[in-house]
């Protein structure tokens, strides 16, 4: 299982990064490692002074494929969950300031939150997400306002790697994102459904 990350997907995110939007969809990976294991916190690590938030909406392959032409894409995935992408932005600065990779930023453990609830896209209807800070709104997005939408970042994706079953797709994060500090409380909302909650220790 591996996990795919779409970067600037949200024109005013790609702004606020100082970025142009980009004219195919941007991608990452983060290994399964980085995936927060279910109900824990999350600690701080210690090589980062700037962990930043980015909200996500998160699919999951259903089934195998390559070269994945866009009008079949709907038939591997149906349905949709949050994510948190957490990112060491001081560590992706200096990588990126002497051109080097920038992994070490993104793809360090447990820094893939995933909601332990996923939902048919189609019952949910229009989709939209909200991050809570202490109880503040930080982040909200909607799935109408994406660069690229779910078909076409499968399209695009899976002509470089093959989609295996289980694969994660987090498609993106609009403007609002921001650090964390230890004692904050972040609560992720599908729709007005509450499914992360989530303590920094």
């Amino acid at each position: 299982m591996k996990i795919i990350c779409i970067g600037k997907n949200y024109v005013n995110h790609a702004k606020e990064m100082g970025s142009d939007v980009p004219k195919k969809p941007l991608f990452f990976l983060k290994p399964d490692s980085a995936i927060l294991p279910k109900k824990h916190p999350f600690f701080y690590p210690d090589f980062s002074q700037n962990i930043h938030y980015e909200l996500e909406l998160v699919i999951r392959i259903k089934k195998l494929g390559k070269h994945i032409e866009k009008k079949f894409a709907p038939s591997y995935y149906s349905e949709v969950g949050l994510g948190i992408d957490f990112t060491a932005r001081d560590l992706q600065e200096s990588c990126k300031k002497n051109g080097h990779p920038w992994e070490i930023a993104k793809a360090f453990d447990h820094s893939a939150v995933v909601s332990q609830q996923f939902f048919s896209i189609k019952e949910l209807g229009e989709l939209s997400f909200e991050l809570k800070k202490n109880g503040e709104s930080v982040q909200k997005g909607f799935a109408k306002d994406m660069v690229f939408n779910f078909d076409e970042i499968i399209n695009h994706v899976s002509k470089y790697m093959t989609l295996k079953i289980g694969d994660l797709i987090f498609t993106g994060t609009p403007e609002g994102v921001g650090p964390i500090k230890i004692g904050d409380h972040l609560e992720g909302f599908l729709n007005d459904k509450k499914i992360i909650n989530l303590n920094i220790k």
